[in-house]
């Protein structure tokens, strides 16, 4: 599998992921209104040519935006179509933010029967996204969101959390499409920070997806989250491509 392809499907594999169940088509643009914090799930994906011209493409979009009470923001990718899009918006005063890397980890290895004794807890997906949100701080209209979301899914996810005594000091989401898995909303909580946890965790849930079928892991991280990044790159993932924001919403892009 070339490089181009394994990427192309990872990047669908993340789109199929993150869909929620209000979402709409426009002349080729994947419109999503879930108003929860993943900006994946409430964004304008650009994945094909369309026929209409820009302007009335975006007058458009921005009309179902503001049906649902969200600003509205377009996501740049590699493969954002038309291809000049990024520059188009630019050239409108449209700002960037939020720029993002995908890292993709290639031949995952063999589960490690070492890491059998970690034993995090297997979470059902409403607690999960209380509990997510209370690590984060979201507010509960995004949890509520969160937990539709996960709930309409089609691809299907499995949440862990690992304690330390009573006390949960890690979580994290995996989901499975075919070889591919991908991590999500892992988070340590800040007193629990630079022990392994974290590490410990991703390897554990990357195991039990390599035992399902999994080949190949990705993941989406802040460019700017350096010790994130550090943890994943331990753990033998690379870059494999950006993605960034455009948006007219000064508060946004602030």
């Amino acid at each position: 599998m070339t490089d181009d392809l394994l990427l192309s499907r990872i990047e669908d594999a993340s789109l199929n992921a993150s869909a929620p169940p209000e979402q709409r088509w426009l002349d080729g643009w994947l419109l999503r209104f879930n108003p929860g914090k993943a900006k994946r799930a409430r964004c304008v994906n650009a994945v094909a040519d369309g026929r209409l011209p820009l302007d009335e493409r975006l007058a458009l979009a921005e009309a179902a935006f503001a049906e649902h009470g969200l600003p509205m923001h377009v996501r740049i990718t590699p493969f954002t179509r038309p291809v000049e899009l990024d520059e188009l918006l630019a050239k409108r005063g449209w700002r960037r933010f939020d720029d993002t890397r995908v890292m993709l980890r290639r031949d995952l290895p063999p589960p490690d029967p070492a890491r059998r004794k970690l034993m995090p807890e297997a979470v059902p997906l409403d607690a999960f996204a209380d509990l997510i949100g209370a690590m984060r701080g979201s507010p509960e209209a995004q949890r509520d969101a969160q937990k539709w979301r996960l709930k309409c899914a089609p691809v299907p996810y499995q949440a862990f959390a690992l304690r330390d005594g009573e006390v949960i000091v890690a979580c994290g989401q995996i989901a499975r499409e075919g070889d591919l898995v991908g991590l999500y909303d892992v988070f340590t909580a800040i007193p629990s920070r630079g022990k392994g946890i974290g590490y410990a965790l991703c390897a554990w849930m990357l195991d039990r997806a390599v035992e399902q079928g999994a080949r190949h892991a990705y993941l989406q991280v802040d460019a700017d989250n350096t010790e994130a990044r550090a943890l994943y790159k331990r753990l033998g993932f690379v870059d494999a491509y950006a993605y960034h924001y455009r948006t007219q919403a000064p508060a946004e892009a602030a």
